[in-house]
């Protein structure tokens, strides 16, 4: 890196981390989740509309990224505790090499929640996403209630969980 680029990489990264923290504090109802289609890994077509009336953690993700991979037994852990509450936690995966490697990854690190593949559609409609792990907590009236950027300690997201379950 050119100590020229420095500069610009630094406002990139304050503007992004700024971003997030704004954002990861909306209040619920400051704007209602874009609708999407998507195919999960096994093929299958989701729709946010299926999901009406239930919380949703929405979790961009990919398979080289240590933090998302982090933060998949967490995600496991709030659809199993959650799940019987209406919860559903969705996976995104914005990886390029096609669902078959991510399932199989997905497999590995046994994941129990749904994982789908991110379209062209649902990165605008929900971005731009530009870092991950980026994950949406969307409560059952469909309102986005916090975006937040990086990966999410247990406690924090177990705190943001409940205000979704309300």
């Amino acid at each position: 890196m050119s100590s020229g680029s420095l500069p610009r990489w630094i406002a990139f990264t304050t503007t992004a981390l700024m971003l997030g923290a704004a954002v990861a504090t909306a209040e619920a109802g400051d704007m209602m989740a874009p609708a999407f289609a998507v195919k999960t890994v096994d093929g299958k077509t989701l729709k946010l509309a299926d999901l009406r009336n239930k919380p949703v953690i929405l979790d961009f993700w990919a398979t080289w990224c240590g933090p998302c991979r982090a933060s998949m037994p967490d995600l496991n852990d709030m659809q199993a505790r959650y799940g019987t509450k209406g919860l559903t936690v969705i996976g995104m995966s914005v990886d390029e090499t096609g669902p078959a490697p991510v399932k199989r990854f997905a497999g590995q690190l046994g994941v129990k929640f749904t994982i789908a593949m991110a379209n062209d559609e649902v990165l605008d409609a929900y971005g731009p996403i530009r870092s991950i792990p980026t994950t949406f907590f969307i409560n059952r009236k469909g309102e986005i209630v916090r975006r937040v950027i990086g990966r999410i300690d247990t406690e924090t997201m177990n705190a943001y969980v409940q205000e979704i379950l309300e």
